[in-house]
């Protein structure tokens, strides 16, 4: 059960103009379960991404990243994306390829358009073929269900290990002008930040110029997917998707502009709210824990230290133990990589309790203060460094028994 993140409800998640959203249960891997998702887009829609940095990367997201480029020199739009749950597409080479584009140009014949306008996405097990007859025999199902308002039964859609689905929808005033927004993503193990860290599609109908929402939607996942880490490991799919599809009043064209600023706001914190989904959902998770890393030099500094604490196993086993063994976190910052680090001016806060001031341990800290927050679900971890004014925040999770049971039963 995912903590202290309740269930998406299917009638707050509010329709997005100019995109549709359909699925299938097409036994990619397991009977009588949604894995197949199609994302229908306007001829108005612009869209861009972000990327797994894995050089393994997998075949779908290989050929994603050939026709957005594509896209950019012909000027023909994206117009619908193709997701499948079960298996990932990856370590297949060009079997894995000529696959992801076998599933494109089936579903480009289906929407009438060409197969270089179909993004194609995959998540679950990696090293198996991907069954492109099971796919493409339950694209005319997921067409036939097409519906603006399906977003609930999308998040399900993509679902591996996850627990529950994992959704989101804003609505605000922008200049004037009414803005909408709906997010699904996905993801429970196998997450790191480098990049996405999943897979996380988000809808506006803003109209949105194309370099204008390649910039946004970099900006949005180095503040919220990049931020993220269960286990320390970079999937070989992960994508973040953010479509405008121009079916609203406003329009952006400038990164100066107030409106952008507005907009590049709401598209981070919704990007925020569905990477702490993840993190809430990680596999075998009982603690949500942020860290925090103050007064850096810099903000890669910050990010590094804050990293550090957050992918230690043995950090991340204590706070499972809810054992206030800070030894262990005051090792990671040292072994971060910060080499000219003055650790004499370091503070530790375990969320109110001063548990290390000056690089040693606080003499008014009592064990009985950090095994009170230890046992909580939620808690941050804060590290005043002293050297600066930069800041830097990561969301991380306890790493449990269930998470090896987990992993060790994956591809049963």
């Amino acid at each position: 059960m995912a903590v202290n993140s309740p269930i998406p409800v299917a009638a707050d998640l509010l329709p997005v103009p100019g995109i549709e959203l359909g699925h299938a249960e097409a036994g990619v891997r397991k009977a009588n379960r949604k894995d197949v998702l199609v994302m229908k887009l306007a001829p108005t829609a612009t869209v861009a991404g972000v990327f797994t940095q894995n050089r393994f990367c997998a075949a779908p997201v290989q050929v994603s990243k050939a026709h957005l480029a594509a896209a950019d020199i012909s000027g023909e739009p994206i117009r619908a994306l193709l997701i499948n749950t079960g298996n990932a597409n990856a370590g297949n080479g060009e079997a894995g390829l000529a696959a992801a584009n076998a599933t494109c140009e089936a579903l480009a014949e289906l929407l009438g358009c060409h197969a270089a306008q179909i993004l194609p996405f995959s998540t679950g097990v990696i090293l198996e073929p991907l069954p492109v007859e099971r796919i493409t025999a339950g694209l005319p199902q997921a067409i036939g269900n097409l519906q603006a308002d399906n977003w609930f039964n999308a998040a399900e859609s993509i679902m591996t290990t996850d627990t529950q689905p994992k959704a989101a929808s804003r609505r605000l005033i922008i200049d004037g002008k009414t803005v909408t927004m709906s997010g699904i993503s996905k993801g429970a193990g196998m997450i790191k930040p480098n990049m996405a860290t999943m897979l996380s599609f988000l809808a506006t109908d803003a109209k949105v110029a194309q370099p204008v929402l390649e910039h946004m939607v970099r900006q949005a996942a180095d503040r919220s997917f990049n931020c993220i880490t269960i286990d320390g490991d970079t999937s070989t799919n992960d994508s973040f998707m953010l479509i405008a599809t121009g079916a609203g009043e406003l329009e952006i064209n400038s990164v100066d502009s107030p409106e952008y600023a507005a907009l590049a706001t709401a598209v981070t914190d919704i990007s925020q709210h569905l990477a702490q989904m993840i993190i809430r959902d990680g596999e075998g998770a009982t603690k949500f824990i942020t860290v925090t890393v103050e007064q850096g030099s810099n903000v890669a500094e910050c990010r590094k230290i804050a990293y550090s604490i957050a992918h230690s196993p043995l950090v991340k086993t204590a706070f499972f133990a809810s054992d206030p063994n800070l030894g262990r976190i005051l090792a990671a910052i040292g072994y971060a990589g910060v080499d000219d680090l003055d650790v004499s001016k370091l503070d530790l806060y375990l969320d109110d309790v001063l548990a290390t001031k000056n690089g040693g341990r606080n003499p008014q800290y009592q064990e009985a203060d950090g095994q009170r927050v230890m046992k909580q679900s939620e808690i941050t971890v804060r590290v005043q460094l002293r050297r600066g004014d930069a800041a830097a925040t990561i969301w991380a999770c306890d790493l449990s028994h269930d998470y090896v049971s987990i992993n060790a039963d994956y591809r049963s």
